[in-house]
């Protein structure tokens, strides 16, 4: 199967340009009229010889990802096949980026692959565990019901995502307005009242030479502590590729106080949604614990849930092997131990889910709530630090001059 690009003019008139899949340019001008499509432009795709899965920006975004899995869902649940379902919704992507994804889907299927198969060639679109949901979809004949409970899944992965991102916007907004209206003091207002000072001939108190010093050090070295800084940060980005290095700090960032709550939160919400939408969609354990360390972005979570997996196949219980690898909420590991008595484990993970992403939702909004009253007052602080530095000569030269 090859890509072609069209220009068509559809029944009303409207010229329309897309990416269809065909075996050659006449079979695409004739799906295209099939389509109600005027063909005016047929032409091989540019670029073909790249894969979409390396192409710089390509891919679905997770807003996208969240929008195809969906309908995908009930289109096929309508008794569309796949091929047909997708090629419907690759006609109605808006972006050509997620378009020519889907398209390539579609070709592969029509190609012989299975759809699991497929999605594992676009692993930029298609992260692990959704891979796994589908293939035990494929598996157990409920693709359709299994692409539902997935895409609810996503949307509320997305929609947590979004709030905290939302939250955070403020105290950053109000983090760089701060470190502004202090480097504008240090950089311009002080040296200018320094130049006064100079022209006294007196000793100056400690706080305004310090806050001189200050200001010296920042207009002198300002730009090598952004530049160390800029560095710095491009090495842990580097380093955090390595596995060792980054096993050691993600198990540091979880033992800071406040951040390494909200880390170990969110990785065990997302560990027991994926293994809540696995093990519902009809796989086992060790596959759903499978999918849910891919899930994770801690490789500490990540390690334990190997563990946990292999001693599960040793015949250990799931409640036993999450107590032992101690690093999962305790109250993870009392629903799943309801959950093992009761045969409902997939539906006491979702709960457990429900219940850790609520909490982190509250403790979110009550940190961040807490954030930016410490930031008034920190800015206010180093302004009155700054005012007071200024102040005090003055104040000094006026007790000289009453005294005189």
């Amino acid at each position: 199967m090859a890509v072609f690009e069209y220009v068509a003019i559809g029944e009303n008139g409207v010229r329309t340009r897309g990416i269809i899949t065909a075996e050659s340019a006449r079979t695409a001008r004739r799906e295209l009229r099939l389509r109600r499509l005027s063909p005016l432009e047929v032409s091989a795709a540019r670029d073909r010889q790249r894969s979409f899965t390396v192409r710089k920006g390509s891919g679905l975004s997770a807003k996208d990802l969240v929008l195809v899995t969906r309908q995908l869902a009930m289109l096929l649940r309508a008794g569309s096949t796949l091929e047909e379902s997708l090629g419907a919704i690759a006609g109605q992507a808006e972006r050509p980026a997620a378009r020519r994804v889907l398209l390539d889907l579609r070709g592969q299927v029509q190609e012989g692959y299975s759809l699991s198969d497929a999605l594992a060639r676009a692993p930029k679109s298609f992260p692990p565990y959704y891979r796994a949901v589908v293939a035990a979809g494929l598996a157990a004949g409920r693709l359709g019901d299994v692409l539902e409970r997935l895409a609810e899944h996503l949307e509320k992965s997305r929609k947590l995502t979004g709030k905290m991102l939302a939250a955070l916007i403020y105290p950053v907004i109000l983090a760089f307005v701060a470190l502004s209206v202090i480097a504008l003091l240090m950089v311009f207002v002080v040296p200018a009242v320094v130049e006064q000072f100079d022209t006294l001939g007196q000793d100056l108190p400690a706080l305004t030479r310090g806050v001189i010093a200050t200001s010296e050090f920042i207009r002198n070295w300002g730009w090598a502590v952004i530049a160390l800084g800029g560095l710095a940060a491009w090495l842990l980005r580097r380093g955090l590729l390595v596995p060792g290095f980054r096993l050691r700090w993600d198990r540091f960032m979880l033992r800071l106080p406040l951040i390494g709550r909200v880390i170990s939160s969110v990785n065990a919400a997302q560990f027991a949604r994926t293994f809540a939408t696995l093990s519902g969609s009809g796989a086992t354990v060790p596959e759903s614990l499978q999918a849910a360390a891919g899930s994770v972005s801690n490789q500490v979570f990540r390690r334990a849930t190997g563990e946990v997996r292999r001693s599960v196949e040793e015949g250990r219980s799931l409640q036993v092997a999450l107590r032992s690898a101690n690093i999962f909420p305790p109250m993870l590991v009392h629903m799943v131990a309801s959950g093992e008595r009761g045969s409902q484990l997939p539906k006491m993970m979702g709960l457990a889910a429900d219940y850790i992403e609520e909490e982190l939702d509250q403790n979110a909004t009550v940190a961040l709530g807490l954030l930016e009253p410490v930031l008034i007052v920190f800015l206010a602080g180093v302004v009155a630090v700054i005012v007071l530095a200024i102040m005090l000569p003055i104040l000094q030269l006026n007790t000289l001059a009453l005294g005189v």
